[in-house]
């Protein structure tokens, strides 16, 4: 049976969890407290593992005062790593992660996986590096505006999505998080499109990398429909991140594990 991974995520910027709307810090919604939120996700999880024993959970963790060079939520990150992972819960953290230092140290709270954005741009030479060495627990953000990278919080370009996914390929890289910024919060629904080429192309490409969609879930009918394509794109696309439909109440995260985890003709 084909698995769709979800990957409920919790925003954080001065110490709240919050949702943005197009990745712009002005058009934010607070839902309280990243630990108030990892103890309600702990409980669901927990309950349908009794029902799916084969769930996988995972939480996507992003420190947007990182991203946008304001600061940082270092100890909270570390703290809501700590009691998820108590909890068998894999952690994916994002956000600033662009030198040695605070890559090592998402490593060491515990993260499973390790979210790199704007640096794999800025700095090839040391993203490689870090591939080398880190490849299983290294993602590669890749946010997008139509065919052009957005890095810096989305503040500026990028480069080609295409030419940048060549490069990190030769470089090694195991897995793209592919963001369209014009769909992130504003629950309109996943760019179908965006994620066939970004397969089309890894599949040409021959490379051993998987795909994490993100941006514009908006309704239950995304998660089906993205579980319909992990099988149609031969399993190179295999997660999904969300996070402003299930916190304005569209679907709960108990109701996206139960579409995720239907076998779908």
């Amino acid at each position: 049976m084909s698995q769709l991974c979800l990957l409920p995520a919790i925003d954080v910027q001065d110490g709240r969890c919050v949702r943005l709307l197009r990745g712009e810090l002005s058009a934010k919604t607070d839902y309280g407290t990243p630990l108030d939120i990892a103890h309600e996700f702990i409980q669901v999880f927990s309950k349908m593992r009794l029902v799916y024993p084969e769930l996988t959970p995972w939480v996507h963790l992003v420190d947007l005062n990182a991203a946008f060079g304001d600061g940082n939520n270092v100890e909270v990150l570390d703290d809501v790593t700590s009691l998820l992972s108590e909890y068998g819960i894999s952690v994916e953290r994002s956000g600033g992660i662009r030198d040695d230092n605070s890559l090592e140290h998402a490593i060491q709270s515990g993260a499973a996986r390790v979210n790199v954005g704007t640096a794999a741009l800025e700095n090839p030479e040391w993203t490689r590096q870090m591939i080398e060495k880190h490849r299983e627990v290294l993602a590669i953000g890749l946010d997008v505006r139509g065919e052009t990278l957005a890095a810096r919080g989305w503040t500026k370009d990028g480069g080609n999505i295409w030419e940048s996914m060549d490069k990190l390929f030769s470089y090694g890289a195991s897995r793209f998080v592919i963001t369209d910024v014009t769909k992130d919060g504003t629950l309109s629904g996943v760019n179908v499109d965006l994620l066939a080429r970004s397969v089309e192309f890894v599949q040409k490409c021959d490379a051993d990398v998987k795909i994490t969609a993100s941006g514009g879930v908006s309704k239950l009918e995304d998660i089906a429909q993205l579980k319909h394509l992990v099988a149609e794109f031969g399993g190179v696309l295999d997660s999904v991140i969300f996070g402003k439909a299930m916190y304005s109440g569209a679907f709960s995260l108990e109701e996206a594990i139960e579409v995720a985890q239907i076998e779908r003709m």
